[in-house]
């Protein structure tokens, strides 16, 4: 019976989520696109020190100032003791202890004798200690991807390294004797493009891809399945396999499966296009399970069950909250496809709001594909009318682009 999407879409996440592996702690530098294993929090106050925001003069007392020194950025000034002093400051300086008010440069003068006189605005020009965070705060909390910005926040706060979950690793192995690897299609044998969109895909969800976790054409025979199998198991967490998701002539991926002793998290799902997915578990030799993906052959279907289920599955490993979905407001009319949610392409407009079907979204086309932001999701026996506000599962997002 297939499983309804949400429900698959939740099951793989789970799965994912119960066998992310441990925390590790790595540098900054190798920190991009991890996920935090613990909160981040800060390891001092924030600023720590009293911090100028201008150019001037750091002042005592009433005006006119006696100059005694400079403070630049990165040095301990001494206290300013009497009244009736001043020292000259720089932006990112050190306040001193004794100053009650800093001058900007550019609303300041000096007499002959070389007296500063000026008036300090209203608002404090300086950042006090623990403005932005004090000692011990949480920042961050665990589950936050790592990206740009938490990277900076954390060498503001003084972290050389950060615990992070492992990066997941993929590989592909693409089924079938009908593929061409190169040159166009003809007398009956199609290229593979799967191994080009597949692999792209999986890094974008967060997972690492080799060049030499990707395989294929798999010959369709059982032997080289489970072969193909267990060589794609040894080196990856989530090993993605293309074609042979039902039970056809040359479709090995069941029994492959049931001789490596996997078990199912799902087998097939109510959605169109892509119904004959699957997602199983086998057991690893250091006792963590490894997971096999089943994506259909045709190149839409493998993309719908690649969001579907191996990009919610890659939430969980790293650690993530699943990503819930977002509503925009349709444009044209959508089918149903009866008792079977349907993901129907569309691409948004400029404010992401509006989702419009594209064309050419045949299981079998790329065409559409490549137009397209993602799918509009279509609940089973509920028609999508215009103006209707419906879910969208956009497609993943490129490195570094925030949701």
């Amino acid at each position: 019976m297939p499983v309804d999407w949400d429900k698959a879409r939740a099951l793989a996440y789970e799965a994912g989520r119960v066998a992310a592996g441990p925390a590790e702690s790595v540098r900054l530098d190798a920190a991009d696109g991890r996920t935090l294993a613990e909160p981040l929090v800060a390891l001092t106050d924030l600023p720590a020190f009293p911090t100028s925001s201008i150019d001037g003069w750091a002042v005592r007392g009433r005006e006119p100032w006696r100059p005694v020194g400079r403070v630049l950025a990165g040095g301990t000034p001494p206290p300013l003791a009497e009244d009736g002093t001043c020292v000259e400051i720089a932006t990112g300086a050190m306040v001193p202890d004794g100053a009650e008010a800093l001058i900007r440069v550019e609303e300041s003068s000096r007499d002959a004798a070389g007296l500063v006189s000026g008036k300090a605005r209203a608002q404090a020009e300086w950042r006090l200690p623990g403005e932005e965070a004090r000692r011990g705060e949480e920042l961050l909390p665990t589950g936050t991807p790592v990206d740009p910005a938490v990277l900076g926040m954390a060498a503001t706060c003084g972290y050389d390294t950060i615990p992070v979950r492992p990066r997941p690793r993929a590989a592909l192995l693409v089924f079938g004797d009908e593929l061409l690897t190169s040159g166009p299609p003809g007398d009956g044998r199609v290229r593979d493009s799967l191994s080009s969109l597949v692999p792209a895909w999986l890094r974008r969800s967060g997972a690492t891809v080799e060049p030499e976790a990707v395989q294929g054409p798999v010959r369709d025979t059982l032997d080289a399945h489970i072969e193909a199998i267990r060589h794609g198991l040894a080196v990856a967490d989530v090993v993605c396999t293309t074609g042979g998701t039902m039970h056809g002539p040359v479709d090995h991926l069941h029994p492959a499966l049931a001789a490596l002793g996997a078990e199912y998290v799902v087998n097939t799902v109510a959605v169109r296009p892509g119904f004959p997915m699957l997602l199983a578990t086998v057991a690893g030799s250091d006792g963590r399970p490894r997971f096999l993906a089943g994506l259909p052959g045709n190149p839409q279907s493998a993309v719908i069950a690649l969001v579907s289920l191996v990009a919610p599955l890659l939430a969980g490993l790293h650690g993530r909250e699943l990503p819930s979905l977002p509503r925009v407001e349709l444009t044209q009319d959508v089918a149903g496809r009866g008792g079977f949610t349907h993901l129907a392409l569309a691409a948004l407009d400029n404010d992401r709001r509006r989702a419009t079907p594209v064309g050419h979204a045949g299981s079998a086309m790329l065409r559409g594909l490549a137009r397209a932001h993602g799918f509009v999701v279509v609940r089973p026996d509920q028609p999508a009318k215009t103006g209707d506000l419906v879910p969208f599962l956009p497609l993943p997002l490129s490195p570094g682009e925030r949701p």
